[in-house]
């Protein structure tokens, strides 16, 4: 599908994600991914922090907020809490989370499971994967639309992280 893939290999796309035990049948799959020069415990807290926004174009879909640039100390998630907000109201909800590995939830019909798989050199991998049972032109246009997002997303939670370590 177009726009399924950015910055994963291959194997990246064939193992199992979290989200993949709550869609079956998926119209659309994504997969995203960013190689961060920071451990993955310096880059889980950004991660867990998009529970207060998207950290992607903020003026498009945070309202003109701009997503926090430091961390504010957020507890673990928990399953059933909010999983995301938008221009601070809570949306969607946190399915499961493995601390220091794997935060999943749902929006707006999509599941995401945010992955992170840490390096020998100290750096980490953050993947991304989106799954949704819907119409097939729908599947297509999220995928577009989701790329654009997810990749401002991933990268500016790579930056955050980079600059913290």
């Amino acid at each position: 599908m177009l726009g399924d893939r950015w910055g994963v290999t291959d194997q990246e796309t064939t193992r199992h994600y979290p989200c993949d035990d709550h869609v079956t049948a998926p119209t659309l799959q994504a997969w995203r991914g960013v190689h961060v020069r920071a451990p993955h415990t310096t880059l889980w807290p950004w991660v867990t922090q998009i529970r207060l926004a998207p950290y992607s174009y903020d003026w498009l879909d945070n309202l003109g907020r701009t997503s926090p640039r430091h961390l504010t100390g957020l507890p673990e998630p928990r399953p059933g809490e909010p999983f995301t907000a938008t221009g601070g109201h809570p949306q969607g909800r946190i399915l499961s989370v493995t601390p220091g590995e794997q935060f999943t939830g749902t929006i707006m019909g999509a599941v995401l499971s945010y992955v992170l798989v840490p390096q020998p050199d100290d750096t980490t991998r953050l993947l991304l994967k989106v799954v949704m049972r819907t119409h097939p032109i729908i599947a297509l246009a999220g995928s577009v639309g989701d790329l654009i997002m997810a990749r401002k997303q991933l990268r500016t939670l790579k930056h955050l992280a980079e600059h913290s370590s």
